[in-house]
């Protein structure tokens, strides 16, 4: 009996200390999320225009036009800052179609552009990883821990990664539509009657993309033709929306994919839906 008693108590006592141990990994990693949300708020800068004019858009190419036209309002106040929440799958395997479940918070500024993608996801049974992709202060940031305590990957502060990142800011905009306007930074070109190239700057980094628009004028796809993977891949990569609806007044697709595209075609990565997106606006 005693020696039953010492092993429960042996249980007793690693579980206790594996229960410390998660804890303690979810609370530093949700304490750097938290400073560097902070970061990101006190860098904000206010935006040149309180509010959206249709004026503005008159010299931008058809589909643009038709995009904004169709998005907004006159009058719309600029966006500056956007919480949401996101659930959905992402890719566990490049060989197989293993997919795991994510729930995932985001943050975002439009001035100067940066975001903080927060994400749990179920990797295994019983194991949650922690992941944050993030793009601040002209630098990007890629992490990955299971339990938020045990590294699995990690990125930060190349040139390769900070265009990668703001590649991604770029593309995520269709969430944020006001920081597709030339007061937000992003330049405009002609590609055909339902194509266009937005071109964006911070620093020293500088990205382009090509936005697909629907029948709608809504934004379809959006692709580039080589993004870094890793430090030595360069892939196509391309993500879609749809499910678009009215939220505060602007409309956002509320479900995407992304996905790169190999010499074996495209391997989709990620597919997801915001739950929930909250907009601090200029006026």
């Amino acid at each position: 009996m005693n020696k039953r008693l010492a092993a429960l108590g042996g249980l007793a006592t690693l579980a206790a200390g594996v229960s410390g141990a998660l804890a303690y990994g979810a609370s530093r990693w949700q304490g750097e999320t938290r400073k560097l949300r902070a970061r990101m708020d006190a860098a904000r800068l206010p935006a040149k225009t309180g509010r959206y004019g249709e004026r503005e858009v008159e010299s931008l190419p058809a589909p643009v036009r038709r995009y904004f036209r169709a998005v907004l309002r006159d009058g719309q106040p600029m966006i500056t800052a956007a919480r949401f929440s996101q659930e959905g799958q992402f890719r566990l395997s490049e060989t197989e179609e293993k997919w795991g479940p994510f729930q995932a918070t985001h943050a975002v500024t439009v001035k100067p552009p940066a975001f903080d993608w927060d994400a749990r996801i179920a990797w295994a049974p019983g194991v949650k990883v922690y992941v944050r992709d993030a793009y601040a202060a002209g630098s990007g940031t890629l992490r990955a821990a299971a339990f938020g305590l045990v590294p699995l990957a990690g990125q930060h502060g190349t040139p390769e990664l900070a265009e990668g990142e703001l590649m991604r800011y770029l593309a995520e905009a269709a969430w944020y539509p006001t920081a597709l306007l030339p007061g937000s930074g992003v330049e405009w070109a002609a590609i055909d009657d339902s194509t266009a190239r937005a071109s964006l700057a911070d620093g020293a980094t500088r990205v382009a993309l090509d936005f697909h628009f629907d029948a709608e004028g809504l934004i379809a796809s959006v692709r580039s033709p080589g993004r870094h993977k890793d430090a030595r891949t360069v892939l196509p990569w391309q993500g879609r929306f749809r499910g678009y609806e009215l939220r505060s007044g602007v409309r956002i697709p509320l479900e995407a994919e992304v996905e790169w595209v190999t010499p074996t075609g495209p391997q989709p990565y990620w597919r997801g839906r915001v739950t929930g997106i909250a907009y601090e606006t200029a006026g």
